[in-house]
C-alpha cells in the first residue's frame, strides 16, 4: 500500500483511540510506519536522504522498543503493508503531521496517568517521536534546498533543457554527419 494512505489510516486509528492502551498502540504503530518509510527511502529513495533516511529508521526502531510491545488490533502492523512511496515530499510532511499528533497523544497518556512506570514510558517516547518528527523535518528542508537549487540552474540556463545537455550544436549538418 502507498505511503500516503498508511498515513491516512494510521491519523485516523489514533483520532479514535480511546483509552490509554488504544493511544499507546497507535503510537507505537505510528512509530512502525516511520520506521518503514525511513527503510524504504534509504533503500529506494532519493539519494540524498538516503543517510538521513537511514536515521530516520534507528530512531523510530529505538521509539518503538520504548512503547512496551503493546496489544496491536487485529489488523497487524499497519506498516508491514507499506510497498511505496510515490511523491516524497507529500509523505514526508504527512508523516511529520502523524507523528506530532502521536506525540500529542503520548503527552495526554502521560498527564493523565499516575503510574510512574507509564509515566516515563510516555516520556521516553515523546523524546522519540520529537527526535523523528526533526528528521522528517530535515529531509524536507534538504529536498526544499535542492529544488531551490534546480530553480537557480533553470534560471541561470533557461535554454539548456531544451537544447541538451551538451548545448546548442551549431556548424554546417553536413560536416558532422561526414559529408562535404
Amino acid at each position: 500500500m502507498e505511503a500516503e494512505r498508511l498515513i491516512a489510516a494510521g491519523r485516523g486509528a489514533l483520532a479514535g483511540s480511546r483509552g490509554v492502551p488504544a493511544v499507546m498502540a497507535e503510537a507505537w504503530q505510528a512509530q512502525a510506519l516511520a520506521r518503514a518509510v525511513g527503510g524504504h527511502l534509504a533503500r529506494c529513495g532519493p539519494a540524498e536522504l538516503r543517510t538521513e533516511a537511514r536515521g530516520l529508521s534507528e530512531t523510530c526502531a529505538l521509539g518503538s522498543a520504548v512503547l512496551d510491545h503493546p496489544m496491536v488490533p487485529a489488523g497487524g502492523v499497519r506498516a508491514a503493508q507499506l510497498t511505496e512511496v510515490v511523491h516524497v515530499p507529500r509523505v514526508l510532511a504527512a508523516l511529520a503531521l502523524l507523528l506530532g499528533e502521536a506525540g500529542i497523544a503520548l503527552v495526554g497518556v502521560a498527564c493523565g496517568t499516575e503510574e510512574e512506570g507509564l509515566y516515563w514510558q510516555c516520556i521516553e517516547a515523546i523524546d522519540a517521536v520529537d527526535e523523528s518528527v526533526d528528521r522528517v523535518h530535515g529531509m524536507l528542508r534538504r529536498l526544499a534546498e535542492q529544488e531551490r537549487d534546480r530553480e537557480r540552474e533553470r534560471e541561470q540556463e533557461p535554454d539548456r533543457e531544451r537544447d541538451g545537455p551538451h548545448g546548442v550544436i551549431t556548424g554546417p549538418a553536413g560536416y558532422v554527419a561526414g559529408q562535404p
